[in-house]
């Protein structure tokens, strides 16, 4: 999907931002996330972010937070997105769609008097993310391919493979590293590769990893 403001550098984006903590969520740069909102600090993050530069930034509690604080501790690096489609329920919720702009790196956790956090974040490290289908042409997309038709084969999953075969590196890459259903861990791992050519490489020895842990269930992975 795109935007409405294109962002050519950094410098262009907000020095904070509010972070919306969620476990096992990933957004990449120009990938879409969808959100149903009802929390009520959440709700009036969204409502502040509509009113400002309509940004936002999604971050997982680390693996040793606990999941019943409303205040868990957050890996350091998230990704942020532009509200690009946003409508009222009519029972309190918002329903909402992000589209990925760049990942971020936390520099510090603000204290503030909102509900909701906001953290002062850098994005120097990312810049390259602005850049569209940037450094795609190194995927090895026959591995990856290959990889995601074992993957689909041993969980009977329904694939698009005309769509998925027309589909640029970059957007195959992210929208499979954003929806393919692996843990935690593995979602931040795949955030903070370096590129796509290197997104593709881990999403590829994960997968490996998930095909072979499923045949050889409680057998140790070398």
């Amino acid at each position: 999907m795109s935007i409405n403001t294109p962002y050519r550098s950094v410098q262009e984006l907000p020095a904070v931002i509010p972070v919306f903590p969620l476990r096992g969520v990933l957004l990449l740069p120009r990938g879409q996330l969808p959100l149903n909102i009802f929390e009520p600090r959440y709700m009036a993050m969204i409502d502040d972010a509509l009113k400002h530069h309509r940004l936002i930034g999604m971050v997982q509690p680390t693996a040793a937070s606990n999941d019943a604080s409303t205040t868990p501790a957050i890996e350091q690096v998230g990704g942020l997105g532009r509200i690009t489609q946003i409508a009222e329920s009519g029972d309190g919720r918002y329903i909402l769609s992000l589209t990925g702009v760049t990942r971020f790196r936390i520099a510090e956790e603000l204290s503030v008097m909102t509900p909701y956090r906001q953290c002062r974040v850098s994005y120097e490290d990312f810049a390259l993310d602005l850049v569209a289908n940037a450094g795609e042409e190194a995927v090895n997309r026959p591995a990856l391919l290959k990889a995601l038709r074992s993957y689909a084969e041993a969980n009977s999953l329904k694939m698009d493979w005309e769509g998925i075969e027309r589909a640029p590196n970059e957007t195959l890459v992210n929208a499979l590293s954003m929806m393919c259903p692996f843990g935690p861990l593995e979602k931040q791992a795949l955030l903070e590769a370096a590129d796509t050519a290197a997104r593709a490489d881990v999403l590829v020895a994960i997968t490996e990893i998930e095909l072979a842990r499923a045949a050889a269930p409680g057998a140790p992975l070398q």
